[in-house]
């Protein structure tokens, strides 16, 4: 039985080795290189640097603009040379640039949405064989038999019939408008916390969040679309959903509600010392559904949005970053008064962390029962580096100036008065 498969496979076996083949493979190692000259010189004219990059990578064939230049540089030798002689390694290159270019935007753009994901090496490798195995069957010319083979095996899934191969090409174009929209998300997501600090940070992580929900909803949409599955009845699955929020999820609607306000209001943000139902510490995330605060200690409560919202919550750096502290000190009732204010003032003074601006203050505040009384109070602004740590230095400040001064620091004096028989 004739195959002319089998035979167009020979003939282009016995072209691959003819003069014309090394013109062509000559041609392509000249593209490469000028695709290699472009990208460099649009990698230096706009100053990336990010390795993480989809269109250049950790080096010039890392990237996609590398591959993009080759492929039209390709397609432009195959137009020149079409009407001269047969292009049998233009036949290889241009599947294999576009399989590679199909793998290199996938593989980045999936780093680039899932840095910490524990799958990515089997995605790239997936990807890898996928193209690889595209291209051999291409070339060989398998590709055009298997895809009317596959289209004969029909099943009907309710009014719509549907082939093998249509599932097939609804999968790959799912997966491409996922690629497409992780790549824009991951985008938009990089613009908007560029350079953002403060209370912008927190506003623009909500808006970064809400845009990837947002165009991954919809590339879901148009995924299942290009699958062949009707949208239409996904209206029944909406109002299911929208029933088991409105009794079976209220608290969990609750806290994204609350996420998004406790973001767009900026009544708290990243950074922020707060003190909520007992728990003080300072805000390290603001999630869609809960916020975490990290305690002094090193301690991490997760604290549901709607606790925020409903709740007294004590912003301690709401207006500003300063905090006060102080601490106390007995001396004897003979000491020098001045003597003591001077020494206690230049204690808190003595430390780095201490604020000149507003200054320590110090006030003799009692009369006590064994001594004078005095109250030492500073500002600090950086209360997420210890509280307790400072305190202690400023106490042992104290301690080492009143002794060397010889200023007493009197014991606890108690007069028993005794009954005789």
């Amino acid at each position: 039985m004739f195959d002319p498969a089998v035979t167009d496979l020979e003939d282009w076996f016995v072209t691959l080795f003819t003069p014309a083949a090394a013109v062509q493979a000559a041609l392509l190692l000249v593209c490469g290189a000028v695709a290699w000259g472009l990208a460099t010189l649009a990698r230096r004219a706009s100053g990336a640097h990010d390795q993480s990059s989809v269109w250049f990578g950790r080096r010039i064939g890392d990237g996609v603009l590398f591959v993009v230049f080759y492929l039209l540089l390709a397609y432009l030798g195959k137009t020149l040379l079409h009407r001269w002689q047969p292009l049998v390694v233009f036949h290889i290159a241009i599947p294999a640039l576009i399989s590679l270019l199909v793998i290199r935007l996938g593989v980045k753009v999936t780093q680039l949405a899932f840095k910490d994901a524990p799958l990515i090496r089997l995605a790239e490798r997936t990807l890898s064989w996928l193209g690889l195995l595209a291209v051999v069957l291409w070339v060989s010319g398998l590709l055009p038999l298997m895809l009317e083979e596959l289209d004969l095996i029909t099943w009907r899934v309710g009014g719509t019939r549907m082939s093998v191969r249509t599932l097939i090409e609804g999968v790959l174009t799912a997966g491409s408008v996922f690629i497409l929209t992780l790549w824009i998300s991951a985008a938009i997501e990089a613009r908007l916390l560029r350079s953002a600090t403060g209370s912008e940070l927190s506003l623009r992580k909500a808006l970064s969040n809400l845009s990837r929900a947002l165009l991954l909803f919809v590339g879901l949409l148009l995924s299942m679309s290009a699958v062949g599955i009707d949208l239409t009845a996904l209206s029944v699955l909406g109002g299911a959903i929208g029933v088991g929020i409105g009794f079976g999820l209220q608290k969990l609607a609750a806290n994204y509600v609350s996420g998004f306000v406790i973001l767009a209001e900026r009544s708290m943000r990243i950074g922020d010392n707060v003190r909520v139902d007992g728990f003080e510490g300072r805000i390290t995330q603001i999630n869609a559904r809960y916020t975490v605060i990290r305690s002094l200690t090193g301690h991490e409560s997760i604290v549901p949005n709607e606790l925020l919202i409903t709740s007294r919550v004590e912003n301690l750096s709401l207006a500003d970053t300063k905090v006060w502290l102080s601490t106390t000190v007995s001396v004897g009732y003979d000491s020098d008064v001045e003597l003591v204010l001077e020494l206690l003032k230049r204690a808190a003074l003595d430390q780095s962390r201490v604020l000149r601006e507003p200054e320590p203050s110090v006030a003799l505040m009692n009369f006590g029962a064994d001594g004078l009384e005095f109250r030492t109070g500073f500002w600090i602004s950086d209360p997420e580096n210890g509280r307790d740590n400072l305190r202690s230095s400023v106490n042992l400040a104290i301690l080492l100036s009143l002794r060397e001064h010889g200023i007493e620091i009197p014991y606890p004096q108690r007069v028993v008065h005794t009954r005789s028989g």
